[in-house]
């Protein structure tokens, strides 16, 4: 029997509407129940037994509090995608990074504060593939009485953008894991849960954003999906872009969204078309030669006041390979860098890290072919430990990880040339440490072992900076003059390009243990990942506190 994780949500809000920040209060409660069938798949899990799961609403420096019963029958974590957890490490989520899951039958109370945030985050599952469908929205409002710096819109609409597999998600993920081999990919994407038409799929139909002519929405845009980079498009319609990763940017227009998994794109919309019914389209982007899902989901744009069955205005989809659109848009991110919301690039660095990423082979005696896919960070591919590395810092418990993760590529080649002879990873639970309140540089390369691919990269408790990018190798001496240290754009997921590479800096201001990993889940699976080890610094106010009372055991 399949898992479905359904989420009851109760808030419980401070009376008054002076007040500035509030403490919102969630009860998460996870349940084992039947859903509907879509597309070949009977039981899933979910949310509030809604696929996406329900949006959580706050205002920039509001606590949350959030407590999950899991009545599941497999174990869980929730991730706050994007949210600092500044000095609340212990609510970031990840599975065996900074706590040990939730087990069936027992609770745990997420508690953070939303310092100095505001904007569109994600939360989702993270463990396993379960996040398919175990994912909804973050909506950070600004502080009472400060406005939006983009003329206020006349509302808000929420764009998560899916997967979808027929058949068991977690189930197709251990079989191929214990084989060896690559898992499937998706059967249909999705848009707010709705694929459009698919082939072999009986689907309910799909998604309308319906608008009304002469207004100005703003579209909070989520990829939620494990595996696939979206292009968003509305027919005949432009996109001015205000917004990425719950951070202000400097307006653009566009008419089409790139946005890679974990990542999330606010746009103004006006609604300035003759009334109709306009195609909504989210197709993938790959530039490699790897299998992937094809097929484009569909949703509408229906103008009020418009007829029972009108002819549909359609788009054109950008080619599935257009790098010349991913780099166009990326390139046209910049930070806002105003009085109100300056760019705080570090300038001095004290740590300047190189890291390759890419996919190797592993000898495996019970594999299919005798060998493992894997993936790496500087040749080592990460292991999982047994007790959350978080609870064995603050402990102190030996053994579970070692602090020698490599700052540089301990086998140096031509990264995006011929591929070395030997392609096998080496194993380990490394972490890299870091000083309080030290600045970083880090360069990640994509590497030509067997498939490059473009990765979007998550950084757990922290914002960073893309300071630049390029193609082919990087070379030290002048790629850093180009360097933009003025207005570069602030994210928590970053892309690094295929065959190519990306520099971002960033202030270790966060004590804990912060997990860096590819947010395709597949690469992730394969070993993709490694964590950086803040220390304290002078106080209680530089120091990681202790870990709450109900805090999961492994």
């Amino acid at each position: 029997m399949r898992c479905i994780v359904l989420i009851t949500l109760l808030v419980a809000l401070s009376c008054g509407a002076v007040v500035e920040s509030l403490v919102r209060h969630y009860s998460f409660l996870v349940l084992l129940k039947n859903e509907r069938k879509v597309c070949g798949r009977k039981n899933i899990m979910t949310v509030n037994g809604k696929f996406p799961g329900p949006t959580l609403y706050a205002r920039e420096d509001d606590t949350v509090i959030v407590r999950v019963t899991n009545r599941a029958n497999h174990n869980l974590t929730i991730h706050w995608h994007g949210v600092r957890q500044l000095r609340s490490g212990w609510a970031d989520g990840p599975a065996y990074i900074t706590q040990c899951p939730i087990q069936p039958g027992q609770n745990y109370v997420y508690n953070f504060t939303l310092h100095s945030q505001r904007g569109t985050l994600l939360w989702h599952a993270h463990i396993s593939w379960i996040r398919a469908t175990v994912h909804g929205a973050i909506v950070i409002f600004p502080k009472l009485g400060v406005p939006y710096p983009f003329p206020h819109p006349h509302k808000e609409k929420i764009i998560i953008l899916g997967e979808w597999w027929k058949a068991d998600v977690e189930a197709m993920i251990n079989n191929s894991t214990k084989l060896g081999l690559p898992p499937n990919v998706s059967d249909a994407h999705t848009i707010n849960g709705h694929s459009g038409p698919v082939p072999g799929c009986a689907t309910s139909g799909s998604f309308t954003l319906h608008v009304e002519s002469g207004k100005t929405y703003l579209l909070r845009i989520i990829n939620a999906a494990l595996n696939e980079d979206f292009f968003f498009k509305i027919a005949d319609h432009h996109f001015t872009i205000v917004e990425v990763d719950a951070s202000y940017t400097k307006p653009f227009k566009t008419d089409t969204i790139f946005i890679s998994p974990g990542q999330t794109t606010n746009a103004l919309l006006t609604t300035n078309k003759p009334i109709g019914k306009y195609l909504i389209t989210a197709s993938p982007f790959m530039d490699a030669p790897v299998p992937i899902n094809n097929l484009t989901a569909t949703a509408f744009l229906r103008y009020k006041g418009t007829p029972i069955n009108p002819p549909i205005v359609f788009t054109q989809i950008p080619p599935q390979n257009s790098t010349l659109l991913t780099n166009q848009f990326i390139d046209s991110l910049r930070s806002l860098n105003s009085e109100k919301y300056p760019a705080k690039v570090p300038l001095f660095i004290d740590h300047t890290l190189f890291f390759t990423v890419g996919v190797g082979v592993n000898p495996c005696e019970t594999c299919v072919n005798g060998v493992r896919i894997v993936a790496a960070v500087n040749n080592v591919t990460f292991l999982m430990p047994k007790i959350s590395l978080l609870q064995s810092h603050y402990y102190k418990i030996p053994g579970v990880f070692t602090e020698d993760f490599p700052a540089n590529p301990t086998f140096v080649y031509d990264y995006t040339g011929k591929p070395p002879a030997n392609i096998q990873t080496s194993n380990g639970t490394k972490v890299y440490r870091l000083c309080y309140n030290s600045t970083v540089q880090l360069v990640i390369q994509d590497t030509s072992v067997i498939a490059p691919e473009s990765h979007p990269i998550h950084l757990h408790g922290f914002n960073v900076f893309v300071v630049g990018k390029g193609l082919g190798n990087f070379d030290p001496t002048e790629d850093p003059k180009v360097f933009n240290l003025v207005d570069p754009v602030e994210r928590n997921t970053f892309g690094v390009p295929n065959g190519g590479w990306t520099a971002i800096r960033f202030r270790a201001d966060n004590p804990g243990i912060w997990f860096l990993h590819c947010h395709l889940e597949v690469h992730t699976t394969w070993g993709l990942r490694m964590a950086f080890l803040v220390e304290n610094g002078e106080g209680p106010n530089e120091s990681l506190p202790p870990p709450p009372s109900d805090l999961p055991q492994c």
